[in-house]
């Protein structure tokens, strides 16, 4: 405790009450707003559990992209799946993880922070454990190993509970930061789950069955019971995070909640989408290449994401969005010029430049959900308006998280029906077009309120 202090002026103000703690490290009292309890005690604590929902997000992730890495790898390890359904299993753990995101954001408040990261981390043995049981039997069914890849779909609900349960110690003035590197260190999962697995792949002893792909699933194991104990020893749930379901029932009711998804879906769908497709996308039309560099693509997207955000704070959320698109469309094209030529810098060089321009959408596009609401609810309840714009956060990031799904599956439609990738990337290219002239018309139209808000 602060001694009080008082003064001709004032009355005796008592200092904030400390973070008083009750079994299962609850702690009763939070209030981030107060500067001296945040000075004091709050920021301690916030960062502490900023850093270990970190790891484990990061698992999370890592777990989520498994099978974008262990796919290629499958017919080397006796498999016989088709393109389509090799592409399948590439997509199925997003459709899976974008499902979760609403029932995992809920949880926190229900379970606590700290209690939900427990549970949350340890699942991920499930998908990492049935991995390694059945990539030892070429004689698995698809719809078993369908089944199987499902499961990782617990790594993509991870994201949607550790930003609910962050969102919750930080003051607001350093809410954007905390987020910012929450979902930062998740993202970079993708990318060290591709670097890492071929390593230790490659460090195996091939058996007469092929590849020792078990290894991919078993390398993660150590790490998440690492992940689950510290959660359990060190982080702390909080009395004060109360579940507010309204938000999503506000936020659906509202225009630009759908609008902001389907822009999402292009950003981080397609950030998701590639980084699955990615691997399997380098092995089929160029095998002469290692697999080793797949994950630059995923680490580029993770990295820019924090400067979407910095861009849109200076000319805007809407502008920087359209600009992304813009280079979406010339890395899609680029890729389809590659495949003509067969030429594998242009084509690796082109993705690069989709995934930088997804990093940085992906910033831009969560940037622009609070300033887009502050506008369309001018004149109207100031509570009632942050409640929609955070139901539209959580719902945003679920719908853009289908994208994941979407990816793969144009890439295996096409190739089943032309034998070729051009004719989705070419419907990715129209699809950028008709998201960013969207954006442009909602947002960044010039004379507009949003525009002149710089939403």
């Amino acid at each position: 405790m602060v001694a009080p202090t008082t003064s001709p002026a004032t009355a005796t103000v008592p200092a904030p009450a400390p973070a008083a703690t009750r079994r299962g490290r609850w702690i009763q009292h939070w209030d981030p707003e107060d500067r001296v309890f945040w000075a004091d005690e709050g920021r301690r604590v916030a960062r502490r559990n900023l850093v270990l929902s970190v790891f484990a997000e990061f698992l999370g992730f890592c777990v989520w992209a498994l099978w974008s890495i262990v796919v290629p790898q499958l017919p080397a390890a006796g498999f016989a799946f088709t393109t389509d359904q090799l592409f399948w299993l590439i997509a199925v753990p997003s459709l899976v993880g974008a499902t979760l995101r609403i029932p995992y954001t809920l949880a926190v408040p229900v379970f606590g922070g700290r209690t939900w990261t427990v549970v949350s981390a340890s699942l991920l043995l499930v998908p990492t454990l049935a991995l390694a049981w059945a990539v030892q039997r070429p004689d698995t069914s698809f719809g078993v190993m369908l089944a199987v890849a499902a499961l990782a779909g617990f790594g993509g609900g991870n994201f949607a509970s550790s930003m609910a349960n962050i969102s919750f110690f930080f003051p607001e003035r350093s809410k954007g930061a905390a987020l910012g590197w929450n979902a930062a260190g998740g993202n970079l999962g993708t990318a060290a789950v591709q670097l890492a697995v071929p390593l230790v792949i490659v460090g195996g002893t091939v058996t007469g069955a092929g590849v020792p792909l078990e290894r991919a699933g078993l390398m993660f194991v150590p790490f998440i019971v690492l992940a689950a104990f510290l959660a359990w020893r060190f982080m702390d749930n909080l009395a004060a995070a109360k579940a507010d379901p309204r938000s999503f029932v506000v936020a659906v009711r509202e225009p630009h909640t759908w609008v902001i998804s389907f822009l999402y879906i292009g950003t981080f769908g397609s950030f998701i989408g590639f980084s699955g497709a990615f691997p399997t996308l380098l092995a089929g039309q160029f095998p002469e290449v290692s697999l080793s560099l797949a994950f630059l693509g995923a680490l580029v997207g993770s990295v820019t994401r924090p400067l979407g955000g910095m861009l849109a704070d200076r000319v805007g959320g809407a502008v920087v969005t359209v600009a992304c698109y813009a280079v979406m469309i010339a890395g899609a094209a680029g890729a389809v010029a590659a495949l003509g030529r067969h030429s594998f810098p242009l084509f690796f060089g082109s993705f690069l430049l989709l995934f930088v321009a997804t990093g940085v959408g992906n910033g831009s596009v969560y940037r622009m959900i609070p300033a887009a609401f502050r506008v369309a609810g001018a004149g109207r309840d100031a509570a009632a308006t942050a409640r929609a714009a955070a139901g539209c956060i959580g719902v945003a990031g679920a719908v853009g998280a289908f994208g994941g799904f979407l990816v793969p599956r144009g890439f295996a439609i096409s190739t089943s029906a032309t034998g070729s990738l051009v004719p989705a990337l070419w419907v990715f290219v129209a699809a950028y077009v008709v998201m960013g002239a969207v954006t442009w018309a909602v947002y960044a139209r010039r004379g507009s309120a949003m525009r002149a808000a710089r939403v």
